[in-house]
């Protein structure tokens, strides 16, 4: 499972959740301070590959 950042728009937390791609476009709730509020944050990543450049 996929693990997705999010930001409140209230309070600015950042915040993570493990969750399925199809919970992925539901409602999400700021654990600080309980805002629906929330905002996908794009994360970084490295793609590893066994191919030498």
């Amino acid at each position: 499972m996929p693990t997705y950042q999010y930001r409140c728009e209230k309070c600015g937390k950042l915040f993570e959740q493990t969750e399925h791609v199809a919970q992925h476009s539901g409602q999400h709730v700021c654990p600080q301070c309980g805002s629906t509020a929330v905002a996908h944050q794009p994360t970084r990543f490295t793609a590893m590959t066994s191919k030498k450049s």
